[in-house]
């Protein structure tokens, strides 16, 4: 290559990380200024809503509690704007002939978000906590993806306070474990400079449209797009989804060390899900024998809301064949 040639790659090269860094920068400031900025939230189910205080913040739930009968716990999945709104279907066709109640996680929905440390443990103690001290008495579980490692480790702990778990879609049964990043990752992430903006990234409209039709075989509700927008635009929304994205809310060898290790009857509704696989799912329900399997196909991960009532008859058959 001639020195000219040599000078003219040079100043191409520099000229791409420059405009790269001034994107950047730019993006950086542009989120920055306008960070303050939030979305109307509403309520993501119309009913009557409580909350209660934890030692992880303000905890909201919404209940349905004028019908007598076992409650109906329901546990939304873990994303970047995750709320009760994913159970709503079910939420709305319980509600009429059983206690239902629907949480927002902490640092979720209508919920407390603490720039705080998130963890396995600290949804766990929610859960327990939301049934010890407002439900009262054992509960039916239906959760969802990464929701399930959190329901399952407080029935591990608690195993008198749940009559029954059913995880759709739930983690925890790829071929390989997931490998938790160091919190190194984590302190990128949250770094002040640019936690705000990548997150940003995370949560326009097209980005929250493209991953949620992952997990439709038809097409995303827009309803559904824009309260998932608006929850993730609210004062501290980036703080528990960093902790996310970052890996820190799995848990590695959730499969030996928790789920085979529970007492409960389990139900699993699953079919194929954009993140997620179930190769190791036939083990479990091997190893232990109160696993059992539904699939409702053709889902990907979100069944009750394309598949309501196979996914309903597939529910009260579970519950009705547990004593």
């Amino acid at each position: 290559m001639s020195g000219k040639q040599h000078d003219h790659g040079n100043s191409v090269l520099k000229a791409v990380l420059g405009l790269s860094i001034a994107a950047g920068g730019g993006w950086i400031i542009y989120t920055r200024l306008k960070s303050g900025k939030t979305q109307p939230l509403p309520q993501a189910i119309g009913s009557e809503r409580s909350q209660f205080d934890t030692p992880a913040g303000r905890v909201s739930y919404y209940v349905e509690s004028t019908t007598p009968g076992t409650p109906l716990l329901l546990i939304h999945s873990i994303n970047a704007a995750p709320s009760a709104y994913e159970v709503q279907p079910l939420f709305q066709h319980f509600r009429q002939s059983r206690p239902v109640y629907a949480p927002d996680l902490p640092g979720f929905g209508l919920s407390e978000r603490r720039d705080q440390r998130y963890s396995p443990e600290l949804y766990a103690d929610t859960i327990a906590a939301l049934i010890r001290e407002e439900i009262g008495q054992a509960v039916d579980v239906v959760a969802l993806s990464l929701g399930c490692e959190f329901v399952a480790r407080a029935a591990l702990q608690h195993p008198d306070w749940f009559r029954s778990l059913v995880f759709i879609s739930p983690t925890g049964f790829n071929a390989s474990d997931v490998d938790i990043p160091e919190e190194a990752l984590y302190r990128i992430f949250s770094f002040p400079l640019w936690s705000q903006p990548f997150f940003d990234l995370l949560i326009t409209r097209p980005s929250i449209r493209f991953f949620l039709n992952k997990s439709f075989v038809g097409e995303v509700p827009t309803e559904f797009v824009e309260y998932a927008y608006a929850t993730a635009h609210q004062p501290g929304a980036r703080y528990a989804p960093l902790y996310f994205v970052s890996g820190q809310l799995f848990t590695t060898g959730v499969r030996q060390s928790i789920y085979s290790k529970l007492d409960v009857p389990t139900l699993v509704l699953y079919d194929k899900d954009p993140n997620v696989t179930f190769d190791k799912l036939p083990d479990l329900l091997k190893e232990n024998p109160r696993w059992q399997a539904v699939r409702i196909s053709p889902s990907l991960g979100l069944p009750h809301w394309e598949k309501l009532e196979e996914t309903t008859t597939a529910l009260d058959t579970f519950w009705g064949s547990v004593s």
